[in-house]
C-alpha cells in the first residue's frame, strides 16, 4: 500500500478510489482506539472543507470513531486551523478535517491534529498506519453498550471568530478599510468575512457561495487575478485570498499587486522586529523561498533558515529554535505566538496589523523585498523516482545550475498531494529563469510525464 501519511495528514482520492470511505472508517477506528484510557471517553472533533465527498467521509468516520467507544464532536465546515484550535478549546483528544487543501473537489483527504493542537509527531503516525494497514482493528471495537456517540457543535465558528479576533491588537480598528476577501468556495466562506466584518471592516467578500463542486476553481489563493481586479475596481484597501481549507493566503494591494508568502513574511517579521517580538532574531522559511526573503531579511537585522518543503517541517523547526513566524513561499504562514498550526485568516490578520503599524499601504510595506526571477512548471508524472537516478534529468538540472552559478538556482521535487513533479528555477532575469525552467520541464515530461 505504502506510507498513508504525506507532510500533510492522510490523502485520497474521493470519487476516484472505491476504497476511500472504507480507508476513512479505519482512519476513525484508529484514531479513536489510541485515543483510549481507563475510565475515559475519547472525544473527536471533525470538520471539513465544502467539497461534496466530505458528506460521505465525514459518516464514515463518525461511525468508525463511534464503534470505537468514542464520541464525535461534529463542528461542520471549518477552516484546518479552526479544528486545531477548537480541539484545544474543547478539550478534545483529537481533531480531523476533511480537506484535500487547495486541490480541486474530486480530491479529498483528511489532516490530523493531537490534542495540543499541533498535527501528529511521526511515532504516532507510524502507530496509526500500523493500525490502519493492519487486519487487527474489527476486533478491537467496543462492546454495543459502550458505543460513542455523535453530537454537532453549533457555536464553533462563533468560538474560532472570537480566537481569531483575539490575534489582532486592540489598539487598532479595521473602521474605514475596504477588504476583499476571496473565500475560495471553501471553509473559509463564513468565517473570514464575518471575523473582519467584527473588526470594523467594509467587507466586499468573493467566492463565498460553495456548491461542493466550485471549492478553489478559478478563485482562491491559486488564482487571485479576479481579487486582484475587484480590488482596483472598488478602490479597495487590500485584498485577501485563502485556498479551500484555510490555512493559506495570498494578498493582494491596493494597486492590485499580487504579494507572495515570502514578501507576507518579510513584512511581518520587520514589524514583529520592531516590536521585539521576533524570537531569536529568526524566520524560518522553506527551500522554495526566493532569495530576496533572506536578503531582506539580513537588511533588518534577522536571520532565516530554511527546511525542506512542507508547513510540518518548517514547524518542527520553529519549535526546535524557538522561532515566532515561519512559513512557505505559497502562503503558509505560522504565527506561533497566535496559534500551533498555519493560519491564512491570522495571516492576513497580521498584515492589516503591519500596515496599521506603520501607517502606510501594502505596496509601500512590499519594497522591504526584491522578488527575484522565478519560475515554476508543474509537470503531470505517471511515477515518482528519484530524479537523480534518471540520466538525462540528472544532466540537464548540473548544466542548468552551471550556467547559473551564483545568480540563481534550480529546484526540483514531487508534489506531496498530486502525481506531479515542480520544477523551480530562480535566475537573474525572467528570460533566463523561463529558458531553464523549461529546458529542464522538458526532459522530465519526456522521461517521466
Amino acid at each position: 500500500m505504502g506510507r498513508l501519511f504525506g507532510t500533510d495528514g492522510i490523502r485520497g482520492v474521493a470519487n476516484v478510489h472505491p476504497m476511500t470511505s472504507e480507508m476513512a472508517l479505519k482512519v476513525g477506528r484508529a484514531i479513536a482506539y489510541i485515543s483510549r484510557k481507563k475510565g475515559h471517553t475519547p472525544r473527536i472533533v471533525i470538520g471539513k472543507d465544502t467539497r461534496l465527498s466530505g458528506y460521505m467521509l465525514e459518516n464514515a468516520l463518525v461511525s468508525g470513531i463511534c464503534s470505537m467507544g468514542a464520541d464525535a464532536l461534529l463542528v461542520g465546515p471549518m477552516t484546518t486551523p479552526g479544528v486545531a484550535f477548537l480541539t484545544v478549546s474543547m478539550r478534545a483528544d483529537a481533531g480531523i478535517v476533511i480537506s484535500a487543501s487547495h486541490n480541486p473537489f474530486q480530491d479529498n483527504g483528511i489532516k490530523i491534529f493531537s490534542r495540543d493542537g499541533f498535527k501528529l509527531p511521526d511515532a504516532k503516525e507510524d502507530e496509526l498506519e500500523a493500525l490502519i494497514q493492519s487486519d487487527d482493528l474489527p476486533s478491537l471495537h467496543a462492546d454495543p453498550s459502550d458505543m460513542g456517540k455523535a453530537y454537532r457543535i453549533d457555536d464553533a465558528r462563533g468560538r474560532y471568530i472570537v480566537f481569531l479576533k483575539s490575534s489582532f491588537p486592540n489598539e487598532y480598528s479595521m473602521e474605514g478599510m475596504k477588504i476583499v476577501l476571496d473565500c475560495s468556495n471553501g471553509a473559509t466562506y463564513k468565517v473570514a468575512p464575518e471575523a473582519f466584518f467584527e473588526l470594523g471592516a467594509d467587507v466586499i467578500p468573493l467566492f463565498n457561495d460553495p456548491d461542493g463542486k466550485n471549492i478553489n476553481k478559478d478563485c482562491g489563493s491559486q488564482h487571485p487575478e479576479t481579487l486582484a481586479h475587484e480590488v482596483v475596481k472598488n478602490r479597495a484597501n487590500v485584498g485577501f485570498a485563502f485556498d479551500g481549507d484555510g490555512d493559506r493566503l495570498i494578498a493582494v494591494d491596493e494597486n492590485g499587486n499580487v504579494l507572495t508568502g515570502d514578501q507576507a513574511m518579510a513584512i511581518c517579521a520587520s514589524v514583529m522586529k520592531k516590536k521585539g517580538t521576533l524570537k531569536k532574531n529568526l524566520v524560518v522559511s522553506t527551500v522554495m523561498s526566493n532569495i530576496g526573503l533572506g536578503l531582506a531579511l539580513k537588511d533588518i537585522g534577522a536571520k532565516t533558515l530554511a527546511t525542506k518543503v512542507g508547513d510540518r517541517y518548517v514547524l518542527e523547526e520553529m519549535v526546535e529554535k524557538g522561532a515566532s513566524i515561519g512559513g512557505e513561499e505559497s502562503g503558509h504562514i505560522i504565527f506561533l505566538d497566535h496559534h500551533t498550526t498555519g493560519d491564512g485568516i491570522i495571516a492576513a490578520l497580521q498584515l492589516v496589523n503591519a500596515m496599521k503599524y506603520e501607517n502606510k499601504p501594502l505596496s509601500e510595506l512590499a519594497k522591504i523585498m526584491k522578488v527575484f526571477p522565478q519560475r515554476l512548471i508543474n509537470i503531470d508524472v505517471k511515477s515518482k523516482p528519484d530524479v537523480y537516478t534518471i540520466p538525462e534529468i540528472a544532466q540537464v538540472i548540473k548544466e542548468v545550475e552551471k550556467e547559473l552559478g551564483d545568480k540563481g538556482r534550480v529546484l526540483v521535487r514531487y508534489s506531496g498531494t498530486q502525481q506531479m513533479c515542480r520544477v523551480m528555477v530562480e535566475g537573474p532575469s525572467e528570460k533566463d529563469t523561463e529558458v531553464y525552467c523549461r529546458k529542464i520541464a522538458d526532459i522530465i515530461t519526456q522521461k517521466i510525464g
